[in-house]
């Protein structure tokens, strides 16, 4: 499998770093480049990649409005973006995860540890960045100005159904999930689909943030 990748980034340096990194690894392919929000949204139509690299702050439509667009039309509804910031704690971080962003990492990332993660975006099995993702949820979702989602939105979710969302918002892959409750990996697929559903979540990162802003699963800081 190919994961092709349009790379979205106002520094031409930037991208041809990314670029350079992706052609010289088996699997991927770069579908185009983007200097702004707008290209990108662009070229995620034209060329209906898997992934999206956005930046968060571009000159024009930003990162954040890009993947809302993106995340949000409908024939691009199997197109993944992947935001990348130089900022470890950013509320246009959070606000893209609440966009549709299947994740974030920071751009002093390792080579290999942004390869893994376009994989794993790729296969859409697991939230990036946990620890720095819980702490940004914390952070923002904590604020009393923060909108909250509406209560009948998570009402249908079972108390089997909190305990896998709690794994999953720790960033345990199905694997695991299965592995700590004894059940198996179709199951624990199961009940995370099912989950998205009940929530109206796109992915497992945005089933995260929709479950903090719920109240199913509590922030806890330090």
């Amino acid at each position: 499998m190919t994961i092709r990748v349009v790379l979205a980034d106002d520094q031409a340096l930037v991208r041809a770093g990314f670029r350079v990194l992706l052609e010289t690894e088996d699997g991927f392919e770069v579908a185009g480049e983007a200097g702004d929000g707008e290209q990108a949204v662009a070229l995620a139509l034209e060329h209906r990649p898997d992934i999206v690299v956005m930046d968060v702050r571009m000159p024009g439509t930003d990162g954040l409005e890009a993947t809302r667009r993106i995340t949000g039309h409908p024939e691009l509804s199997e197109v993944k973006v992947l935001v990348l910031t130089t900022f470890d704690v950013d509320e246009y971080v959070y606000e893209a995860l609440r966009a549709g962003a299947s994740g974030f990492l920071l751009k002093d990332t390792e080579p290999v540890e942004l390869l893994r993660a376009l994989r794993v975006v790729a296969d859409g099995e697991a939230l990036l960045a946990p620890t720095i993702t819980r702490r940004l949820i914390t952070e923002f979702v904590g604020r009393p100005e923060h909108r909250r989602v509406n209560p009948s939105a998570v009402a249908e979710v079972t108390d089997r159904e909190r305990e896998v969302l709690a794994l999953v918002a720790g960033g345990l892959s199905n694997d695991e999930i299965a592995a700590h409750l004894v059940i198996s990996t179709a199951t624990a697929r199961t009940h995370v689909s099912r989950i998205m559903t009940k929530i109206g979540a796109r992915d497992r990162a945005q089933l995260v943030v929709l479950a903090y802003e719920s109240g199913l699963v509590t922030p806890r800081r330090g």
